[in-house]
């Protein structure tokens, strides 16, 4: 029982950790140091699991019940796993300073009420539903004048990165950081306290954050047009307020706030929501109102109020009441990729529909950690749901991934390990074991793979696992995928010079090696015309690199066998004119890792 309260609560991560932004450099020429292996050979990932807890995942029946066990309120006296994880996460927000022991004594309770005081909630010191909520959401502390610590140091950081500070990063809020943050607030248009809020903290770290040097003039939120959203002389039109309101944040389960209320307060004008419920907390019936009023105008009916369900709720006259008829739903717009994790050779693979709406085309193919022997990748097809994260937290090992996006209930994608919420504080062990077996489940890969993943592969995309043994070994494609170095200071791949253009194959054009021979490890274009020759004659299917590796060697075996020649996997002049004069047979259709 303990052990299931704390995997309930430890899903709050995944809400709240995970949903903070880092900007990212990948592409600093200025970076010349190198990892040393040596350095980190002690590093092993024994001690991580990524077996990911899904904290505030409990599920909900067709009424809105929750159908799992909820969670408790704890207080004073109380002892638990669940009172443990409670502590490590106020310690994490600097706010509990003693011993992770599992005992509400006067330490946790104070912690607690220095909390609720920091984000407005009732200080009782009493850890209820919405304090842990607030607290497993939260991914920043308010930082203030005469504060300190790392999350204060990482604020200099950034803020100097932006401009706006310029004295020395010492981990340490005075009249200087303050000074920062106000202007940081007012060229980014947000409340000018001095105080870095959660919500400055969330921009000041998003990546879209106006610098210092910028032009802050504000990009306007485009108005919807006006033909669909002012009131009309329609009978059936809605009265809207006086000025259309611009959407600023998505609202989902768990958000709480005047935006809340707001929207709260214009639903139940729409007859979605009762007025008793308006509260400023986004929680079950507030996510039922919202399912309803999507799913009767025709939209995705998840719940979460992006851009468009704003505008539907607030700034569309003609929005769908609960007792007219519901729009339909427009047709879905095909998934456009298709994810192959080869486990045999430690690569995904991202196809493309082409012509016939088959997943043929190879889009992206990149080294990744599947599960190690005895924590295996679990195999099968899986449908991803769209739930992903910028950072996740492992709660059982305390470590970190960046752009995590779900898989199933046990498993994502996700970058390397971190040791903290840190873009410099990589696991490089995690990195360099990119190409083998080495995760608890989850698939690893680079920060920017990862983040591909993260941006272009939504709800309904397709993942295919293999089993060990459902691929052959690929030597040549795992070799062009192999690593760059990376930064020491700055841990992102060290850019490597712009490779050598793919020779141009012309099938048409007989090669003279002048008695060059081609063998095991050949690394030119002769070997790139063979591999091309090999697969266009059925025999070679995987990436021709020009280096000649195991899969181009049994590719030639097989046609020197098929042909009565001596099977010496080498190619001379004499098996290249055999290639070129064997005719082309008719191309059959390129068989699809996916039909949908």
């Amino acid at each position: 029982m303990k052990r299931l309260i704390c995997m309930i609560l430890a899903a709050t991560i995944l809400a709240g950790i995970c949903m903070t932004v880092f900007a990212e450099d990948d592409g600093d020429d200025s970076v010349v140091e190198f990892v040393n292996p040596d350095e980190t050979a002690d590093e092993t990932d024994e001690n991580e699991d990524d077996s990911i807890i899904y904290p505030w995942d409990v599920t909900v029946d067709s009424n809105g019940e929750p159908e799992s066990e909820p969670v408790r309120i704890m207080q004073y006296g109380d002892k638990g796993d669940d009172v443990s994880f409670l502590q490590t996460r106020l310690s994490d927000m600097k706010y509990y300073r003693g011993n992770i022991s599992g005992a509400y004594g006067d330490a946790t309770r104070d912690a607690v009420t220095r909390f609720q005081a920091d984000f407005g909630l009732e200080a009782t010191g009493v850890a209820d539903i919405q304090t842990q909520m607030v607290l497993y959401t939260a991914m920043y502390r308010p930082l203030r004048f005469g504060a300190s610590g790392d999350d204060v140091t990482e604020l200099q950081t950034q803020l100097t990165a932006l401009g706006y500070y310029k004295d020395k990063i010492k981990g340490n809020y005075l009249e200087a950081t303050q000074k920062a943050v106000e202007q940081f607030q007012r060229n980014n248009h947000l409340r000018i306290t001095g105080i870095a809020d959660p919500d400055t903290q969330e921009v000041l770290f998003s990546g879209r954050a106006v610098g210092y040097y910028d032009d802050a003039t504000p990009t306007p939120t485009p108005i919807p047009d006006l033909n669909n959203y002012l009131v009309d002389e329609d009978e059936n039109s809605v009265p809207l307020p006086a000025e259309a309101v611009a959407f600023t944040k998505q609202l989902k389960n768990g958000s709480s706030g005047p935006l809340v209320k707001q929207m709260q307060q214009r639903l139940n004008d729409l007859g979605y929501l009762d007025a008793s419920k308006v509260s400023g907390n986004f929680q079950k019936y507030t996510h039922r109102a919202v399912k309803a009023i999507q799913a009767q105008n025709g939209l995705k009916s998840n719940g979460v109020v992006d851009e468009e369900t704003w505008n539907v709720i607030f700034n569309n006259s003609h929005v769908v009441l609960p007792d007219q008829t519901p729009k339909p739903t427009p047709t879905p717009t095909p998934i456009p990729f298709y994810i192959y994790v080869d486990v045999r050779n430690q690569i995904v693979s991202v196809y493309a529909r082409d012509e016939y709406g088959e997943y043929t085309v190879p889009v992206r193919q990149m080294l990744c950690s599947t599960g190690k022997v005895g924590t295996d990748s679990d195999p099968g097809d899986w449908v991803l749901n769209g739930r992903k994260a910028t950072w996740c937290y492992f709660p059982k090992w305390g470590g970190y991934a960046r752009y995590w996006t779900r898989i199933n209930s046990s498993i994502a994608f996700h970058s390397v390990i971190y040791h903290s919420v840190s873009t410099k504080d990589m696991k490089t062990s995690s990195y360099r074991a990119l190409g083998s077996r080495a995760s608890h489940g989850c698939i690893r890969l680079t920060v920017a793979d990862a983040k591909w993943i993260y941006d272009n592969c939504g709800e309904g995309t397709v993942v295919h696992i293999t089993t060990q043994n459902e691929t052959k070994s690929d030597p040549e494609l795992k070799d062009a995928l192999k690593l760059a170095p990376l930064s020491k200071e700055e841990m992102v791949p060290i850019r490597t010079p712009e490779p050598t253009p793919e020779p141009v194959y012309r099938g048409d054009i007989r090669p003279e090696l002048n008695g060059l021979v081609l063998k095991q490890k050949s690394n030119n274009e002769y070997v790139f015309w063979l591999q091309n020759r090999l697969k266009e004659l059925g025999y070679y299917d995987t990436k021709c690199t020009g280096k000649m590796l195991d899969r181009t060697v049994s590719a030639l075996k097989a046609f020197q066998r098929d042909h009565g020649m001596p099977v010496s996997g080498t190619a001379d002049q004499k098996v290249i004119d055999a290639l070129f004069e064997e005719p082309t047979p008719t191309p059959r259709p390129t068989p699809t890792p996916y039909e949908p």
